[in-house]
């Protein structure tokens, strides 16, 4: 007996999708379709997890470690442009050298970066180890869906991938509810700690579970030059959106990098359709449903992680809340995420994708355009409304996006479809902190000097200005030692009057960006090979 089996699959030039295999009853724990969704689930979930978690812990890392705003944001995307450059590169790993494998060393690795940052007291050491996360976790992720793909029968894959789905978007929504009661009750380095037992029973479920799936079809070959110039591609767009807020949108630095990503990425065109064995078929592209389903994932992360990032810091600095309060306060969109998952897979699998995408990002639009009417005086009850309705929202993106995306790619490119669905969302996640927070930015800029000399505060120096505009970008109140408390107050009110100002019209953005995305889920459409190879057994 061997852990492999292979699975005979649809090739990308065939015409129609092969029928199912037939799913031989796996003996024993190993190779048994639950028990792997099992495993899978919970090394996704310390992926998920982390996307989210770290950002009730943000405001406690910027204190302890005296951080700036920049530093803030570069915990998060430091994390997002590693697993954007190398999602697809892993996925292809998966194919090449199987999924199994693949996937035990991603969640070692997570596991180990994760204890890391824990022990770190700098800064730049907490940013490069969350480089590590990302990297590990890209290994990860892709493997898990492939796993999934190869190993539940066609009739049950749907199932299957909803309720991986579900596990994704209640991780990532329930992180902020996690990373509170660990802040306030421990510290901000347990937010990291706690991946390393579930790391552990990750990788004890898959050594004795995981059965390894490679595709008949599965590539020979590794095309290396096409993983250099799509990797470089990737790096330079998602660095010059990181860096654009700081050097500006209009600097010669941001125009390069982005000129350097359109340069690559028509190399890496070009290559791809020379090669044997491309690192991305792009006869993939072809299928409008796929293309859909990928920008479909990278809208609605910018909404969701873009809006989330000043979500903490509005309930934590200009609500005055515990970390433990402000993840209890995100509780609505964590349980309509839960709740709603599981429904809209019934929804997806009776209607298809195109009407529950679309409505969810109709109801995500309505969701953050509320949330750009939140004020310093919102209550409670208010917030719950626009929480709940996000986390409804994006419960259909969570779980049908994955289906449009992988069941539209043939099997033997199951772990490239897992990337490019990861690398959507990722790279999405980046724009959305990073073009929100220039919005931010620029927002803050502009109103904080009037608001300040309205309010017959005493004049600020530039440099001065600076540093208080910096504070008000995450809801701090640049209120100097020793102040009057009548002085004090008045600072307090221009700064969270501002700060709200900013977020206002980042939501409003995301609004727009998640409208935008309503049109986009109207040309998806059911995998035609979702239904290919899903078959279980051993030799």
């Amino acid at each position: 007996m061997t852990s492999q089996t292979t699975v005979d699959t649809t090739g990308p030039g065939d015409k129609a999708p092969a029928a199912p295999s037939e799913a031989t009853p796996a003996a024993g724990l190993r190779g048994h379709p639950w028990l792997t969704l099992l495993t899978v689930a919970v090394g996704v979930m310390m992926v998920a997890l982390d996307g989210t978690i770290v950002a009730i812990a943000n405001p406690a890392i910027r204190d302890d470690l005296h951080a700036t705003f920049a530093d803030v944001q570069w915990i998060t995307n430091a994390y997002f442009l590693a697993l954007a450059v190398t999602l697809i590169t892993a996925g292809k790993l998966g194919d090449r050298f199987g999924h199994r494998q693949t996937f035990l060393i991603g969640v070692t690795g997570f596991a180990a970066a994760s204890g890391a940052i824990g022990l770190s007291h700098s800064i730049a050491a907490v940013v490069t180890f969350r480089v590590f996360q990302g990297l590990f976790g890209a290994l990860l992720m892709p493997a898990a869906l492939g796993l999934l793909r190869a190993t539940f029968p066609a009739e049950k894959l749907n199932m299957a991938i909803g309720i991986w789905g579900m596990v994704i978007g209640a991780s990532t929504a329930g992180g902020p509810i996690l990373g509170g009661v660990l802040v306030q009750h421990v510290n901000w380095q347990s937010v990291f700690f706690i991946n390393v037992p579930v790391g552990v029973l990750a990788l004890a479920l898959g050594t004795l579970i995981l059965l390894d799936h490679r595709a008949k079809n599965a590539p020979r070959s590794f095309d290396i030059p096409g993983i250099v110039l799509l990797s470089g591609a990737m790096f330079c767009l998602v660095w010059a959106l990181i860096k654009a807020p700081t050097w500006g949108w209009g600097d010669g630095s941001t125009w390069a990098f982005l000129a350097a990503s359109v340069l690559l990425f028509g190399l890496f065109a070009f290559w791809e359709t020379k090669v044997a064995e491309p690192l991305i078929p792009l006869g993939l592209f072809r299928s409008v449903p796929l293309s859909a389903g990928v920008v479909l994932m990278v809208l609605m992360a910018i909404a969701f992680m873009g809006g989330l990032f000043f979500v903490t810091f509005y309930l934590q600095k200009v609500h005055g809340m515990s970390p433990v309060d402000a993840g209890l306060h995100l509780l609505p969109l964590t349980g309509m995420m839960i709740v709603g998952s599981p429904l809209a897979g019934a929804a997806i699998t009776k209607l298809g994708p195109r009407i529950p995408l679309a409505g969810g990002m109709a109801v995500t639009a309505v969701a953050m355009y509320g949330m750009s009417t939140l004020e310093a005086g919102t209550g409670s009850a208010v917030m719950s409304v626009w929480f709940a309705l996000l986390g409804l929202g994006l419960a259909p993106v969570m779980v049908g996006a994955t289906e449009v995306i992988v069941g539209n790619a043939p099997m033997e490119l199951s772990g490239v479809a897992g990337g490019l669905q990861q690398a959507a969302m990722q790279i999405g996640g980046s724009l959305g902190t990073a073009v929100l927070g220039a919005v931010m930015a620029s927002k803050v800029d502009s109103d904080l000097p009037g608001n300040w000399t309205g309010a017959g505060l005493p004049k600020l120096t530039p440099a001065q200005l600076d540093q208080a505009s910096e504070a008000v970008q995450v809801g701090v109140a640049p209120v100097p030692q020793g102040t009057p408390e009548p002085i004090a107050a008045k600072i307090t009110q221009v700064a969270h009057d501002t700060f709200i100002s900013g977020m206002s019209l980042a939501s409003l953005v995301a609004a727009g960006v998640a409208a935008v995305a309503v049109l986009v889920a109207l040309l998806t459409k059911r995998g035609a090979n979702a239904e290919a190879g899903a078959g279980v057994g051993h030799i």
